[in-house]
């Protein structure tokens, strides 16, 4: 397959989005905001996001190793790598991760937690992901979005309901992502889809999805469409554009201005 990557910071902040791609295979994760709060962990999180990144990388270099068990070893392997840590802090540095594989009877796919895969049929698209953050502390989530985007009020916010959260975070009841422990591999989706009914797949981080999702300024058609003709790059930038036009999240109530956004497009045929 032909992949093509692009990532950009949301803001002034380090970029918490990290991508990596070969002809088989496009990974892509998204470090979970920390909002301000202690983790435990010196390191910080696009060190967590590299380091889990390259590690999986090399996993899957193994064809035959299942996506899931791949990304157990890379979550065990990172965790070796801070043992002075405290890993147990329920803050503790994360991301979700979508992977795509390209094999010669299947395109196999992994999604921890809510960055999408989305495929491009010729009869639509089907979207892979898993929402599960979202039914998490909805009065604090709902308490976050009354306020404009950067206002003291929705700092805190977002704070509040960030500590709410990680109480949930790899828990059962709760929501998946990767952290500390090989455990969360057994909580991805996955799956496999047959490449003859497939034109392109599109894997992505929340920032670059919600131009679809979130302010539903586009279809997935228009969104592939976009990636075809002005690339990745240019999807990224149409959803600058569009959160130009509410800088404080009043129209799209949302817990940053603009998040850091990340596309691997896939092209199969």
């Amino acid at each position: 397959m032909r992949v093509s990557v692009a990532t950009a910071p949301g803001g002034s902040n380090p970029n918490e989005d990290w991508v990596a791609a070969t002809s088989t295979l496009a990974v892509v994760l998204d470090g979970l905001s920390t909002a301000g709060l202690d983790t435990g962990c010196r390191h910080g999180v696009p060190w967590y996001v590299a380091q889990l990144g390259g590690h999986l990388v090399a996993a899957l270099a193994e064809p035959g190793r299942p996506l899931a068990d791949g990304l157990a070893r890379a979550l065990d392997q990172v965790a070796a790598l801070h043992p002075g840590c405290d890993l147990d802090n329920p803050g503790t540095p994360s991301a979700t991760v979508s992977v795509l594989r390209a094999g010669v009877d299947s395109l196999d796919y992994l999604v921890l937690a809510d960055s999408p895969i989305v495929f491009e049929r010729a009869d639509g698209h089907q979207v892979v992901t898993d929402l599960r953050v979202d039914a998490t502390v909805p009065e604090l989530r709902a308490e976050a979005e009354r306020f404009a985007t950067g206002t003291p009020e929705h700092t805190e916010a977002v704070r509040r309901m960030v500590e709410a959260q990680r109480l949930t975070r790899n828990t059962a009841g709760g929501y998946w992502v990767a952290a500390s422990s090989g455990d969360a591999a057994r909580h991805a989706l996955t799956g496999a889809v047959p490449p003859a009914d497939v034109r392109a797949v599109a894997v992505l981080s929340d920032g670059a999805s919600r131009l679809v999702t979130e302010y539903r300024a586009a279809s997935w058609a228009d969104a592939f469409a976009t990636l075809r003709e002005d690339g990745v790059a240019g999807l990224i930038s149409a959803v600058r554009r569009v959160e130009a036009t509410d800088p404080e999240g009043l129209r799209w109530p949302r817990f940053k201005s603009g998040d850091d956004a990340t596309v691997a497009f896939c092209q199969i045929s």
